[in-house]
Formats: structure tokens, C-alpha cells, sequence
């Protein structure tokens, strides 16, 4: 099992962090992380973000223990994430108005982030059980995505608090590929602006855990 979580921290890493451009490949993240060799010619916020990303794995892994998720929770995986980038900011909540690139979804202004926020959570206990654990987890990430509650790192929290519901729930840990980021992305604008629909991204959340499912068991299997 051990070797099982250090594989899908590395995994994870890469594959979240190259969703948002970070430049690391897979070979190299595993390098900075496990060796703690920097990697030349590459800049020094894809080590710090693939470090935090890291941290924040290890802690998603101490929560899955529990059978809730807090407010508290979800800040202090943005501040491990972020806080080599951004100690400030780190943790906090964003006090600018954002707009997303290539998105004509417009996030909340910062007045409104608090009170969002502390909805999500409240929703948090009756969401998951109306829906089945893998809906739920789709729900979650496209909830705090759209909040968009912080500065930076916001892709990567939702999906360390997607994962974490999953774990929860005892599903393993699900890597959305970098070869499949139009996909991803368009199922949130799909949710966010054009259908308004839960459907695309709660489908395209399924296929991942189902993928991840299938290769769980080769892991197993080759063990």
C-alpha cells in the first residue's frame, strides 16, 4: 500500500500540476520530489509548485481518516500547496476580482467569497448523501471552481478536495491525464456557461475514477 501511495503522489503531482503548464515531466517532478535535485534550466516555481503539491498529497491522505470536510481543511490545502509561491496568499482567500482565460464564466466577486464558501461546506454533508461518491466528487470540484475562491492554485485544490471525497468514500486516488485537458475543461464551461448542465463533468469525473479503478487493480496485480 505504501508503494501504491508513493506512485499516485507522483502521479497526481505531474499530472495536476501540467494540467495548469507547469513544465515538469513525470520523470523530473519524481526527481525533485523524492531526490530534492532541482532540475536546470526549468523555473523555480514548477519546483515549488510540484514540492507543494507534494505536501498537500500527504495531507489529503491524514483527512481521508476522517468522514468530513471543513472550511479549514480546504484553505490548508491551497496554503500547502502555495506557500513556497506565495506565503501571503497562501490559505487565503483572493481579495481582486479574476477572470479565467478562454472562459466567458465570470467567478463571484471577493464580498461574496466568505459567505460562498461556508455554503459549500454546510452542503457538504446532505450533497453527499443524496448523490453517489463519485457524483459527489464531480459536484464538489465544480463548486469550488467556480468559487474560485483564490488567487492561484484553484484547479489543483479542487481536485486535491475531489480526491479527498474520494478517499473518504474509499475510492483510490484519480489522475486526470494532461493528454485530456480540452476534455476537462470543456465539461466545466459546459457546467459553468453553456449547458449549465452537471451532466458533462459529473460523466467525464466517471470515466477518470473508472480509469483509475482499472489501473489500481493492474498495480495490484503486478505487486
Amino acid at each position: 500500500m505504501e508503494k501504491l501511495k508513493e506512485y499516485y503522489r507522483i502521479g497526481l503531482t505531474y499530472s495536476s500540476n501540467a494540467l495548469e503548464g507547469n513544465s515538469l515531466t513525470e520523470t523530473e517532478t519524481k526527481i525533485v520530489i523524492e531526490d530534492g535535485i532541482t532540475i536546470g534550466g526549468k523555473p523555480i516555481r514548477d519546483h515549488y509548485e510540484a514540492m507543494g503539491h507534494s505536501e498537500a498529497y500527504d495531507q489529503i491522505y491524514s483527512l481521508a481518516k476522517n468522514k468530513e470536510v471543513t472550511e479549514g481543511d480546504i484553505k490548508n490545502l491551497h496554503r500547502l500547496f502555495y506557500y513556497r509561491i506565495n506565503l501571503n496568499n497562501a490559505g487565503q482567500y483572493r481579495k481582486e476580482k479574476v477572470i479565467i482565460a478562454g472562459s466567458e464564466f465570470i467567478p463571484p466577486p471577493p464580498s461574496e467569497i466568505p459567505a460562498l464558501m461556508k455554503k459549500l461546506v454546510l452542503d457538504i454533508p446532505k450533497v453527499r448523501e443524496k448523490y453517489h461518491p463519485v457524483e459527489f466528487s464531480a459536484l464538489l470540484h465544480k463548486e469550488l471552481v467556480a468559487i474560485h475562491p483564490f488567487t492561484d492554485g484553484n484547479g489543483r485544490t479542487a481536485r486535491l478536495l475531489m480526491n479527498l471525497v474520494l478517499l473518504q468514500s474509499g475510492y483510490v486516488v484519480t489522475i486526470i491525464p494532461p493528454i485530456l485537458r480540452n476534455d476537462y475543461i470543456d465539461a466545466i464551461k459546459k457546467a459553468q456557461v453553456e449547458s449549465k448542465s452537471d451532466t458533462p463533468i459529473i460523466n467525464f469525473i466517471s470515466t477518470m475514477v473508472h480509469e483509475a479503478m482499472k489501473d489500481y487493480m493492474r498495480l495490484l496485480n503486478a505487486l
